[in-house]
């Protein structure tokens, strides 16, 4: 009995002796990892080379968890890949609108000035011309007000300015066009909110229904005028946008113009 009782204990013992053994081996492997230098990067490294790893280890996606940043809850890899997916989609969708949106507002503009040059090519006479492109700026631009001063001798257009409400014919030492020295200067047109002085110039004295105007010099150093396009949005024009189709119509308006009054 003492012999089996013996070996008992011998036997518990090698259990013991086995486990103690494995329970070395993995601490003796851990240590081994870290000293070899494997480090969160190297494993990082090493899945970006390898995308397929999970792929061919399906089973260690249902051991991952990724701590969620709303809570203490956690959600898996894959739902949080599906999450960085639909924000990425989100956003590759929102630019995609824009792009289109900018594509529709361009060929609008790209068409407005299409029929200005129409309108231009029959005019046969100045005052054709300014109802070419006040015409135009209404229906193509959608203008909410729009002005065109002529600071250049223009008897044919007398009769038009004393009725129309688009045409001004200002002397040309008229202190009022100081305000545009700069606009002339730059030969360039200028968008978004405009001076007081400016706009009362431009839209009449007191006038607040204009939040933002795109004012355009024509001729060289404005020398035949000013085309002033106004909108009632503050955000309409702003000093960002471009203003390639806005130097066309100007450079077209200009031409007309100029070409017109010389031959009248």
């Amino acid at each position: 009995m003492a012999r089996t009782r013996g070996a008992a204990v011998d036997e518990r013992r090698g259990r013991d002796s086995i486990r103690g053994h494995t329970e070395f081996m993995s601490i003796q492997r851990k240590t081994t990892l870290a000293s070899d230098g494997i480090s969160a990067e190297a494993v990082a490294y090493y899945l970006q080379q390898h995308p397929d790893f999970f792929e061919l280890n399906p089973r260690l996606l249902a051991n991952l968890s990724l701590p969620h940043t709303a809570g203490s809850t956690t959600v898996s890899l894959i739902e949080r890949q599906v999450a960085v997916l639909r924000d990425g989609n989100a956003k590759l969708e929102r630019n995609l609108n824009d792009l289109i949106e900018t594509a529709r507002r361009n060929d609008r503009l790209s068409n407005g000035v299409h029929q200005l040059a129409l309108r231009l090519l029959g005019a046969e006479d100045p005052a054709a011309v300014v109802n070419a492109l006040g015409t135009t700026l209404r229906e193509n631009f959608m203008a909410d007000s729009a002005v065109l001063v002529l600071r250049m001798p223009a008897p044919a257009l007398e009769a038009l300015a004393s009725e129309s409400g688009f045409l001004h014919l200002a002397d040309p030492a008229d202190p009022g066009l100081k305000a545009f020295q700069t606009l002339f200067e730059s030969g360039r047109p200028r968008c978004g909110h405009i001076r007081d002085a400016q706009r009362d110039f431009l839209f009449g004295p007191g006038n607040d229904q204009v939040g933002s105007a795109a004012v355009l010099p024509l001729g060289a150093n404005g020398e035949i005028g000013i085309l002033a396009i106004g909108s009632s949005s503050s955000e309409h024009f702003h000093p960002g946008m471009s203003t390639d189709f806005l130097e066309r119509v100007g450079a077209l308006a200009g031409t007309a113009l100029q070409a017109s009054l010389d031959g009248g």
